[in-house]
This record gives C-alpha cells, structure tokens and sequence, in this order.
C-alpha cells in the first residue's frame, strides 16, 4: 500500500486536481496514527492474535472500499482504513513476533518484517506493469482486499501469544499447549521451565513498575516522565530527531511519486520505480549484514552522508549537467544509503535506548511522529516539485546535512551498552553545556565523580581505617 498509488495515477479519475490525488496518497498517513494508538488497547483487550483479525479484516473492508469506490473521494476514505489497519500492524507485527519467537531467533524474524516490507513495494511495482492502465486499476487496488483474504484462511495457523495468555491467568493450559507446540518440546518439565521465564520476566517488570511508583500515591504517566526525567529527556530528543529525519530524508516521496519523478528521465516511468523497488530489497539485505558490524551512529552517518551526495547529485543531473543515467543511479544510491541507516535503525534504537518503562511510550511517540511526517511528504511534495522543479530534492538535502551534523555531535552509540550506561554517558558529555529550556548543568549531579571528589572520599577513608585500627589496638591492651 505503500507504492500502490503509484503507477496508476494517470488512469483513476483522470482529471482530478493535485491536491486531490495528494490527499488521496497521504490518507493513507492518517490513518496510520490512529491504527497505532489503538493497537495497544486491542492487544491488551483482544489478544495479540485477535487484534491481528481486527486488522485483517480492515485491510478486506478498505480494499473493497477503494477498488469499488465511485469516485476518488471515496477512494481517499478507503486509503485512510488501510492506513489504519497498516498503523496497528506496524506496532502489532513486532509485538507478536517478539512474543512468540525463541531468544535465538527474535533478530531473524524483525529481519523478516522489514524484508516483508520492501518486497510488497516491489511486488506493487510489478503488478502496475500489468494492470496500471484504464481498466486495470481496480484489481490493482483489489489486491489488498485479497491478500488480506489470504490471510485470513492461513488464521488456524495463527497461534495466540502466551506470554498475553499467561499475563491474564498463570495456570493457562492454552498458552502451556501453545508452548509445546511452538518449541516442539516432548516433557511437560521442558514447558513449565519455559513457562516460569515468560512468568518470571512479568514479576520483575510489575516489580520495577511497583518500585517506581512506591513514592507516590498513584502512577505516573510514562510519556510525562520521561520528559521529565532529566538522564533520558536528551535520549528522548534523539528518537524523535532520528523519526523526522527517516520521514522529511524524503525516501517515501520517490515511493510515493516516483512516476512522477522519472517521467521524463527515462522512457517508461515504471521501469524506474521497479528498479528502486529491486535495489531497495537488496540494499535491506545488506543493511541486515552491516548492522551488528558496525555501530548504529556510524550508519546514520554514513547514512546521511550518503544520501546527501546523492541528493545534490540528483540536482545537479536534472539541471543538465550530468545525464539521466546518472540522475537514475544517483536514486538507486539514495536509496541503498537510506536502508543501511535512517530506514531501520531509528526503530532499532528505542529498544536500546530506554529501560522497560520506557520503551513503550517511546516507540508510541515515535510512531505518531514518523507518521506524521509521512503524512506531510505524501502531501507536499507534488507541490514542491510544481515549484522547485529540478531542486525539489534541495530541502531533503538540507535535512540530510542536518542529521549528519546531529549524529556526529550529540547521538550516542547505542550497541552494546545498556540504558543505565547511555544516560550516564549522556549527562558526562554535556554537563557544563545549557541549552534553551534545558537544564543540563542540573544533569551534572548524576555524573560520575571528579578525580578531586574521589580523592576526598579516599583520604576520608584512611582516617576511618587509621581510626579502627587504634580503637582495636586499646581493646588488645585492656
């Protein structure tokens, strides 16, 4: 749903307005937000599985909705039910997984999320080939509605998460049989072990929340917290930097209208937009060998980097100095940089980033935020494109150089350390530096101690050690 609008924009309704087909892409990013709050209250009331199902049949209903619609408003009202149902499945799908994949194999199935992702753009971009035209468009859009459909006969394969299972009554012997069958374990001793992890996890997360909240009479709100927070509110920043420079690095505008930004590049528009739909499967799959090797600040800028030379040579070839050749291989390379950094890894560093009670609110705010700008470049860029012409990829560039600067000067390096040691790290490296609104001097107090501190601590503990021993030594003598 992604790329979907793309090739058969001049067949539905033709003659419609620019703002109309605009709204049309970007409805789709509104309802992503709301799919995303309503999600976890889903999840929680109905189950990973039955939230799932509320999903499935969304994408079914606003199918439908969009492939038989009358006119393009109506196909605007079907987009944005399908960016509901893609909203809750982007915050559902990792959730589920998660909870149900062993330790070894949760980083192997995220991969496989984020493949699924990239290959349905491709997949779209094929199919435009075959039925992007005055009649075909239709089926074209029918695809949701029945790939959904698919779906929906694969859901007695479908397993409910037992970890939710066991959340809601300890002694489930649904979510006991759900292990069993999931680990392919043959004694009821190997499952109740499993069991007592999934157990045991909740009891010390409800413990920490206990803790955290022991010092008043009721909870705090986590997303309020956290901002307040002094140790985590530059961590904070970060996400949120990071999710508006993924979205206005403006990658979902050649996705969105990359016809309209080939039209005239090379022959046939959609021979382009496939190309970067093929070379950005191959680029997650590098980005996926990368990721361990090398650390999440380096690849953001090398990320930015790289999508910035692109951009400015992307300008520059369309103001005829360069051929459309390299116009087209300068794309390919924008978009090869974008999935070894801006594309995964402002997902990946939440969970790195912040401690249990965090991550939650985190990954939400960040959520609406990405979706947000999404909604924005979907909306706009028709419009700078009309009045920038062959500079329409001057503002991404502008972002990019900025994010670069950001990441070399204040992210931290989030692989391999632990939430306690980047909040720590953070305040050390910028106690001493204030900002607007922001009390970094006051961070300071949680820094580690000063070599003078340490070295007062010592001598004041010598003095203790000389004093024992003299009080020791009159005992003896008595």
């Amino acid at each position: 749903n992604i790329s979907v609008m793309n090739a058969p924009e001049p067949f539905v309704f033709p003659g419609h307005s620019t703002s109309a087909w605009s709204m049309a892409v970007a409805a789709f990013c509104v309802g992503g937000p709301l799919g995303a709050v309503l999600a976890g209250q889903w999840a929680d009331q109905r189950g990973r599985r039955g939230a799932l199902m509320i999903t499935t049949w969304l994408f079914i209903f606003g199918g439908f909705v969009q492939a038989l619609a009358p006119s393009l408003n109506i196909v605007i009202v079907g987009r944005a039910i399908i960016g509901v149902a893609s909203g809750a499945s982007t915050v559902l799908v990792p959730i589920y997984l998660g909870e149900l994949a062993p330790p070894s194999l949760r980083g192997v199935m995220g991969t496989m999320t984020q493949f699924a992702l990239v290959i349905g753009i491709l997949v779209a971009d094929l199919v435009g080939f075959v039925l992007a035209n005055p009649t075909g468009w239709r089926y074209m859009f029918f695809l949701t509605s029945a790939m959904a459909f698919f779906q929906l006969l694969l859901t007695p394969f479908l397993l409910e998460s037992p970890r939710w299972l066991l959340g809601r009554n300890a002694n489930s012997n649904k979510a006991r049989f759900i292990i069993k069958k999931l680990r392919g374990f043959r004694y009821d001793e190997e499952v109740e072990t499993e069991v007592e992890h999934y157990l045991g996890a909740s009891k010390s997360q409800s413990r920490n929340d206990s803790n955290d909240n022991s010092g008043g009479s009721s909870a705090k709100n986590p997303m309020l917290e956290m901002f307040q927070d002094k140790k985590v509110r530059l961590l904070v920043i970060s996400t949120l930097v990071m999710q508006v420079a993924s979205q206005f690095s403006g990658i979902n505008a050649v996705f969105y209208y990359s016809g309209l930004f080939f039209d005239g590049v090379i022959e046939n528009p959609l021979v382009g937009t496939t190309l970067m739909g093929a070379i950005n499967v191959l680029a997650t799959y590098v980005a996926l060998l990368l990721m361990d090797k090398c650390g999440r600040r380096t690849l953001i800028m090398w990320s930015s980097a790289g999508m910035f030379v692109s951009c400015i040579v992307i300008v520059v070839s369309l103001n005829g100095y360069f051929s459309d050749m390299v116009a087209l291989g300068a794309v390919a390379s924008y978009v090869c940089f974008f999935e070894i950094g801006l594309g995964p890894i402002p997902w990946l560093i939440v969970a790195e980033m912040f401690e249990g009670k965090y991550v939650a609110p985190a990954m939400s705010i960040s959520c609406q935020l990405n979706w947000a700008c999404n909604f924005f470049v979907g909306l706009f860029f028709p419009y700078i494109n009309k009045s920038l012409g062959a500079y329409s990829f001057g503002p991404f560039a502008i972002v990019l150089l900025l994010t670069f600067m950001f990441a070399w000067i204040y992210l931290p390096e989030t692989q391999g350390t632990t939430p306690a040691e980047l909040q720590a790290e953070m305040v050390k490296k910028n106690a001493g530096r204030s900002y607007h609104n922001m009390d970094i001097e006051g961070m300071a107090s949680h820094a580690p101690p000063s070599q003078d501190e340490w070295e007062q601590a010592l001598a004041a503990l010598e003095d203790e050690k000389v004093g024992l021993n003299i009080s020791q030594s009159l005992s003896s003598n008595k």
